[in-house]
């Protein structure tokens, strides 16, 4: 059989978005395999190597890639860096963080996890699991986009005006009960984890599991990040609750200082 050298539907369906083609062939690019050719991305992506090429041959212009005079393969480029620079000074938060949690886990006996609001959703990016052989924990990745969630409550609460109630009415933030009335006495909730430092979830998710979250500053006053504490439900009475949450503002506070954030 004579392969083909034009590009055809069957190579390339019609529709197929271009941002996403650009997507996949940037993650070909791996720890294992930093250096590829024009081949073995279009093997990896299912493109024609024209079409591969095209896309390189872009990316190379904005410096997302570099190529190999010698070799003409290509690697990711420095211009990467500029475009994750944002994504990468947030997430400096984790690094910092990692000798806090681990003492809060310690200290308290319960998981210990790390969350960033990406604007819609609470995402786990580290955890200290507990000791106990009874306890909850996270995937790391992991979302969530209930109202109760402790962490979605901190970041809910340090949002601009107006921004948490318009998550709310659209149901991009899941609220039990989305009525006017429930969304006003949720918008008073946030003022009161405004005010005390920390937001509780008292087994209103899941009548197994507490919920404790106290916020991250930044050297902004931003809120960068959440230090949450979670624990089966049976284990925290609500005198418990109050100091779990004690716990969780102290962790915050010495993890916003790290970052520079003027914090009393």
């Amino acid at each position: 059989m004579v392969a083909q050298t034009t590009e055809t539907p069957a190579a390339e369906p019609r529709g197929a978005s271009v941002i996403v083609n650009v997507v996949d062939v940037l993650r070909c690019f791996t720890v294992e395999h930093p250096v590829l050719g024009v081949t073995e991305i279009a093997a990896q992506v299912g493109l024609h190597k024209s079409s591969v090429s095209r896309i390189l041959a872009t990316l190379e212009q904005e410096r997302i890639v570099a190529r190999d005079e010698a070799t003409r393969k290509y690697s990711l480029g420095l211009g990467l860096i500029a475009v994750a620079g944002p994504l990468l000074a947030n997430l400096d938060v984790r690094r910092v963080s990692f000798p806090f949690l681990n003492e809060l886990a310690l200290g308290t006996g319960e998981t210990a996890v790390l969350t960033i609001w990406d604007g819609l959703e609470s995402v786990s990016v580290e955890q200290i699991p507990s000791l106990h052989q009874v306890k909850h924990t996270s995937a790391m990745g992991s979302r969530y986009n209930t109202a109760l969630s402790a962490s979605v409550q901190v970041f809910l609460a340090h949002e601009e005006a107006g921004r948490a109630a318009a998550l709310l009415e659209s149901g991009a933030v899941v609220l039990p009960q989305n009525t006017a009335r429930a969304r006003a006495d949720y918008l008073t909730r946030l003022e009161a984890v405004r005010r005390r430092g920390y937001a509780a979830n008292h087994g209103e998710t899941s009548p197994d599991e507490v919920g404790v979250a106290a916020p991250i500053f930044d050297h902004r006053g931003a809120v960068v990040a959440s230090a949450m504490i979670a624990a089966p439900y049976y284990r925290v009475s609500e005198e418990q609750l109050q100091q779990l949450g004690a716990a969780c503002m102290r962790n915050a506070r010495q993890i916003s200082l790290r970052l520079g954030a003027q914090v009393t």
